[in-house]
């Protein structure tokens, strides 16, 4: 039997990436501790510089929190289009290398490049190159893992990154390589943490059976494992701990949903400016369902309160796939109509998934062609921008308030006005 076809796989990321563009637009504070996402009480940090992170701050973390720690860092709202941009430039770099490239985000990515080793060296020479054209090109920095599968070239390029301790901040190596054959001798001192799930409930369990590191895991009998964990996480973990990866580097990655969120400054607690707001977002997902040439068949409504972060979910499928505004709107109205504001609304989400070709939302008894109304609203749009047109509800003070792709990604920002601007995920099949 032929053996497997050995592999060099890169995972490139991008370091402190959001920071490190806006420090592009904002030299002056380049060195000073920087935070990247929502600047209002409700937003989340979306990346901090290492100056920042030395005090303790890191992605993910309310904002709030975030100042607490560090008082004196400068806080910048987050541009998501711009770094949309500025990811397609990287991405650029990444294609010279290799076709098979598969974005995980707009900061990170796997390459494959074992077909490009005979033109451009070895995977770390192609590592290096990348870096080193990132970086006069760009003037950004990304660090490199290398290694025979995904899982390991994820792990090596956290051990290229730069680290903040509390007095000092280490540059990293930049790339870091797992030879075939070393794959042990990296993976065994490592934190058992550092696997794929393993978070704080699973490592509470292991830490009960005397698991601390890659190498106590490897260690303990599979059937002790499954007992703490059930069968198929014991499993799971048994496979990292050895570095079992089979996954291909995916270059295609379809959307599985595409959908906007939006976190309100202020609760909402009237049913009808709630719908107005489902409205909008309804509008912008129908939208960029039909820039994608799909429809959906499931329509999803989500709800959070504030009182407890309680969070609500339902969803519908209508009776044939929907891409625009009103059809969202009408499968949604049932839902709403069953959920009571009064108690005050934090949160609310619209989501359009189970996607297929626009062509299914067309019945065997109704040929007629695409809406009249929905197309010259989608050529208005393309030709005027995207507040040139919009449903009437969302029209306030005058003015067009529109929901933008990536706009409040981080929750609402101190400039924002009662509700902000909206968040959007179009989710691959392998996001993180």
């Amino acid at each position: 039997m032929e053996s497997p076809r050995a592999r060099t796989i890169l995972h490139a990321d991008m370091d402190a990436f959001f920071v490190s563009v806006e420090l592009r637009r904002h030299p002056e504070l380049v060195g000073q501790p920087v935070v990247v996402g929502g600047t209002g009480n409700r937003g989340v940090v979306a990346a901090a510089s290492y100056e920042a992170r030395r005090f303790g701050v890191h992605s993910a973390l309310p904002s709030a929190i975030a100042r607490r720690r560090c008082p004196h860092a400068v806080f910048l709202p987050g541009d998501h289009d711009h770094y949309g941009e500025v990811s397609g430039e990287v991405r650029e770099i990444f294609d010279r290398y290799t076709p098979l490239v598969e974005p995980l985000s707009l900061d990170e990515a796997f390459l494959d490049v074992t077909g490009s080793l005979r033109l451009f060296g070895d995977g770390r020479t192609i590592a290096e190159r990348i870096r080193a054209e990132i970086s006069d090109e760009l003037r950004l920095a990304c660090s490199v893992g290398v290694a025979p599968n995904k899982f390991l070239a994820k792990l090596a390029s956290v051990q290229a990154k730069p680290v903040a301790h509390a007095q000092r901040i280490d540059p990293g190596e930049g790339v870091t390589v797992v030879e075939p054959g070393t794959e042990q001798d990296f993976l065994d001192p490592l934190p058992v943490q550092r696997l794929w799930g393993v978070g704080p409930a699973t490592l509470d369990k292991l830490t009960r059976l005397g698991i601390s590191s890659v190498r106590d895991l490897r260690r303990i009998d599979l059937p002790v494992l499954t007992t703490a964990l059930g069968a198929n996480q014991a499993q799971h973990l048994a496979a990292l701990a050895v570095g079992a990866d089979d996954r291909e580097v995916e270059p295609l990655r379809e959307a599985k949903s595409i959908s906007h969120e939006e976190t309100f400054s202020e609760n909402v607690h009237g049913a009808d400016e709630l719908r107005r707001h489902i409205v909008r977002l309804a509008d912008a997902v129908a939208h960029r369902l039909r820039r994608a040439d799909v429809a959906a068949r499931t329509v999803t409504l989500k709800v959070r309160f504030d009182a407890g972060f309680r969070t609500i979910t339902r969803s519908i499928t209508p009776p044939d796939p929907v891409n625009t505004g009103p059809a969202i709107v009408d499968a949604l109205s049932p839902l709403l109509a069953g959920i009571d504001p009064s108690p005050g609304v934090r949160l609310i989400g619209v989501a359009g998934s189970n996607l297929g070709p626009m062509s299914a939302q067309l019945s065997l008894l109704d040929d007629a062609p695409a809406d009249d109304a929905t197309s010259a609203i989608d050529a208005i749009r393309e030709r005027f921008g995207i507040s040139s047109i919009a449903p009437a509800s969302t029209v306030e003070g005058g003015r067009v308030r529109v929901t933008k792709k990536g706009a409040q990604q981080w929750g609402p920002d101190v400039r924002s006005s009662r509700s902000g601007d909206s968040e959007d995920r179009d989710r691959p099949g392998d996001a993180r």
